[in-house]
């Protein structure tokens, strides 16, 4: 694992250097602390920093962006507070209002910090970087590989954990509505072994889907939430049908209604994941198993996940259309957006 170290920006290098001095009792009489903010010359180059980002820095960042600026531009919030109904502006404006009177030049150091730390996390380590046919690396947010009969696709975006905007889909819903049936509808279609290999947190999707795979392996420190009512939403991925399918009803609804987050090992229990694997040795187990089934008959493969997955295709394709159906509905409610909102207005605040 490549890692990389960082020093502290000399201003801050100073501070702690007069706040030690200014502890010795000797000290206290002779020392007056003159606070040290960020210039406007490094606010304007943060600004700049800020455009040569290559990965999207999130939507709780971005918020905070915005309020840094406004405040270091314009002080506290002044704008009138915008309706419930224009979720991204009063996500906007919530944010900045959060700072309440904190100094433009106490907004501008922390705006200049903020840019400076996403730039920095940009810097490539030895796992963020894959191998190009031509011999060269790039940054890559979706790697797929082919090695001995085994297609690997590797989601690799930390700065989004993998996930879709949730701004970006209530903006347009119905085309997200649309998105998502179709990239549901690969899982149930595909005609080869799918296996989920889970080595982290899982939320949404990536959970949601795994009732459409044939097998499923993690690590003991992998987890799974899918709280869609907490975010006023409703199931997707099938798993409005394949959950209670799995793991029965009741356990099914503490899941999809009441966002209970499981484990590996609850998940294991209850089914959703076939086997669970100590973390320091998941790459090693997972592999082995993969490369002994990619020696197995293709063909052979192909007819008998046919057999189990085919006299549920059509069940399944209308369970993705009704799923997402219901999302555009929950997308462009006032119940959901009002969820939505307090889950920004949480996270906004610094």
């Amino acid at each position: 694992m490549a890692a990389a170290f960082y020093t502290l920006p000399g201003r801050w290098q100073l501070l702690k250097t007069l706040r030690l001095v200014q502890n010795l009792p000797a000290a206290k009489l002779h020392l007056t602390v003159v606070a040290m903010f960020a210039t406007e010359a490094e606010f304007e180059k943060a600004k700049d920093k800020l455009k040569t980002l290559k990965n999207d820095p999130g939507n709780e960042r971005k918020l905070k962006i915005y309020a840094l600026f406004k405040q270091a531009t314009q002080g506290p919030c002044n704008s009138p507070k915008p309706s419930m109904l224009d979720f991204v502006n009063k996500a906007k404006w919530d944010a900045w209002n959060s700072l309440d009177k904190i100094p433009k030049e106490e907004a501008r150091q922390k705006y200049v910090d903020l840019i400076e730390t996403l730039v920095s996390a940009e810097v490539p380590t030895q796992s963020e970087v894959t191998a190009t046919g031509d011999g060269k690396s790039s940054f890559q947010t979706i790697n797929v590989t082919t090695e001995k009969n085994i297609t690997t696709i590797l989601l690799n975006r930390p700065a989004k954990k993998n996930a879709i905007s949730i701004k970006k889909i209530l903006k347009k819903s119905k085309n997200s509505a649309e998105l998502l049936k179709r990239y549901v509808s690969h899982y149930i279609d595909f005609p080869k072994p799918l296996i989920g290999v889970i080595n982290g947190p899982a939320v949404g999707v990536a959970v949601t889907v795994l009732g459409l795979f044939d097998a499923v392996y993690s690590t003991d420190k992998a987890t799974f939430h899918a709280p869609f009512s907490k975010l006023g939403q409703s199931p997707e991925g099938c798993s409005s049908y394949t959950f209670p399918k799995i793991m029965g009803t009741g356990k099914a609804n503490e899941i999809i209604l009441f966002n209970k987050k499981l484990t590996a090992a609850q998940a294991y229990e209850l089914g959703l994941v076939t086997e669970v694997f100590p973390d320091s040795t998941f790459q090693k187990e997972v592999w082995k198993r993969l490369h002994a089934y990619a020696k197995l008959p293709k063909n052979s493969l192909a007819f008998s996940k046919q057999l189990i997955r085919g006299v549920e295709k059509e069940k399944l394709h209308a369970v993705n259309a009704q799923e997402c159906e219901r999302l555009v509905e929950r997308w462009l409610s006032e119940e959901c957006m009002n969820a939505i909102m307090g889950f920004f207005e949480k996270k906004s605040k610094l």
